[in-house]
């Protein structure tokens, strides 16, 4: 990101600033998501809900945790959140490969059985007990990691293509790729797994998706077929180019 950034004539101190913002606020964000939607087992035991070591974390939380720490961080510095963000999407859709990879070394957050050629063997005491007659599933953090490598080159190759067409693209593109990108990966992964959040019959993660994927597509609406450019934390003399 502060390659990036030096791309783009944003000072790369910026952005080694912002990461310390970023981990206070996601971590804490992403353990009280998790927490919200499993209150009913929380409540039983209370003092759990801040022994994050014992696991129990959500994208979907650290990311509003990220988004609101980055308007906070964008304000103080004024400049714009989604010039920002737009610097760090790549670097998230990075992180988030790699990251998958605890799941493996975890023997967790795997998929439903399958035989097929890729297929992941997971411990017996590591499975639910309606599964336990199953030694094989799918490697749902393999499809993950490897969908997040291809939106980080699909960022990075925008960014690029950006740079080389001289104007750039507008604030906020990249994030709104981002958004769209990732969330119709994760909307089919999850759609394997079996330790999903639940609200009722649904699929937290994937409501979550289906609505970053329409937040995607109208912030690209907004900015390429009704030309404006996305609110901003402050007004700055180019908004609408990164």
């Amino acid at each position: 990101s502060q390659y990036l950034a030096k791309r783009r004539q944003v000072n790369p101190d910026l952005i080694g600033d912002l990461v310390f913002w970023l981990v206070i606020a996601a971590i804490p964000s992403a353990r009280l998501y998790y927490v919200l939607f499993e209150w009913r087992e929380y409540a039983q035991r209370p003092q759990d809900i801040l022994a994050i070591w014992k696991g129990g974390i959500a994208i979907h939380g650290a990311i509003l945790g990220g988004l609101t720490a980055a308007a906070i961080f964008a304000r103080i510095h004024r400049i714009s959140v989604w010039k920002l963000l737009d610097l760090l999407v790549p670097s998230l859709a990075l992180g988030q490969a790699i990251g998958r990879w605890g799941n493996f070394f975890n023997s967790e957050a795997y998929g439903k059985p399958t035989n097929l050629p890729w297929k992941l063997f997971i411990p017996p005491g590591n499975r639910p007990p309606e599964v336990l007659g199953y030694d094989y599933f799918h490697p749902t953090f393999l499809y993950e990691s490897l969908w997040n490598l291809s939106v980080l080159g699909l960022l990075l190759y925008l960014f690029f293509w950006g740079l080389k067409r001289g104007s750039g693209f507008k604030a906020g593109t990249l994030t709104c790729v981002y958004f769209i990108a990732y969330s119709l990966g994760r909307f089919w992964i999850e759609g394997l797994r079996m330790d999903s959040l639940m609200l009722g019959p649904l699929r937290i993660a994937q409501v979550g998706n289906l609505v970053a994927i329409f937040l995607g597509i109208f912030g690209l609406i907004w900015l390429y077929f009704l030309k404006r450019p996305l609110p901003d934390v402050v007004v700055t003399q180019n908004p609408s180019q990164i």
